[in-house]
């Protein structure tokens, strides 16, 4: 499991030119899912971009997390991450889940976090979306379990 995390002061994701989700100061997680992923890799993927320091504190250092800022978190799902793109021009997805495992593991991640007490909003899983972020830094981190 990857979270393609980015630290943004904004985002939102659209489907169809209507918002579906939309966050302020906080985390935009991509989450690709693959095959032998299970609800144990949701756990710790979760637990770590939560905890993940990467807000600054009073001087300037990436010393804060999303928990410590009271950020929010906006997820979206990325089957592309998935890819294998070691060979050729073209990406392999052998390594991706199945949609039906992939959406469970998605619906879980996102249950997850919201249950953690995190303010979440998400995409449309399996939607064609427009992703609109402002990417504070930039910071950006893939992450994977």
């Amino acid at each position: 499991m990857q979270g393609l995390i980015q630290r943004v002061s904004y985002a939102k994701v659209e489907v169809g030119g209507d918002i579906v989700g939309e966050i302020g100061t906080g985390i935009l997680v991509l989450l690709g899912v693959e095959k032998h992923d299970d609800a144990n890799n949701v756990t710790k993927l979760l637990h770590k971009i939560s905890n993940y320091r990467i807000f600054t504190d009073e001087e300037g250092k990436m010393n804060l997390s999303l928990k410590d800022i009271s950020g929010q978190l906006l997820v979206v799902s990325q089957f592309t991450l998935a890819a294998d793109t070691k060979k050729g021009m073209r990406p392999s997805f052998s390594s991706a889940a199945t949609p039906d495992q992939a959406k469970h593991l998605y619906e879980l991640f996102v249950k997850q976090a919201r249950e953690s007490g995190l303010q979440v909003a998400t995409g449309q899983f399996a939607a064609d979306m427009q992703v609109t972020l402002c990417n504070d830094g930039p910071v950006t981190f893939n992450l994977s379990v």
